[in-house]
């Protein structure tokens, strides 16, 4: 949130498959939005497939700041991270989040270190 406040980004995109990551980041009540790219999982018990995700982010509506978003089906943990954050910045243009020129604040964890991201979109 510090650096997100400090660059003047417009919005703070967070990848997560549970939706605590974008908690812990609501949490610090920064005054920019949260965008919280929920990643859907396929799940299996032996009989029938499942597909987890929209639980986790229609319970993430319910906390200040954050706007969750389920990635579609194309995207999955195996995603590459490239393709998830497109499809996060063009959701966050067409809700009028981000303009060209913007700065964004990208959080992501991978594996058990956490990774910041600052990007400048271009038009």
């Amino acid at each position: 949130v510090r650096a997100a406040i400090k660059v003047r980004a417009s919005v703070i995109i967070v990848f997560t498959t549970s939706g605590r990551a974008a908690r812990l980041i609501a949490k610090y009540k920064p005054t920019m939005p949260v965008l919280s790219v929920v990643i859907p999982q396929l799940k299996t018990n032996q009989l029938c497939w499942s597909i987890t995700g929209a639980f986790e982010a229609r319970q993430s509506l319910i906390v200040r700041g954050v706007i969750p978003v389920l990635a579609g089906p194309g995207h999955d943990a195996k995603s590459t991270d490239e393709s998830i954050l497109k499809f996060a910045l063009d959701h966050g243009k067409a809700s009028g989040l981000t303009k060209p020129h913007d700065r964004v604040v990208v959080f992501q964890k991978v594996g058990e270190a956490s990774v910041v991201k600052i990007i400048e979109l271009e038009e």
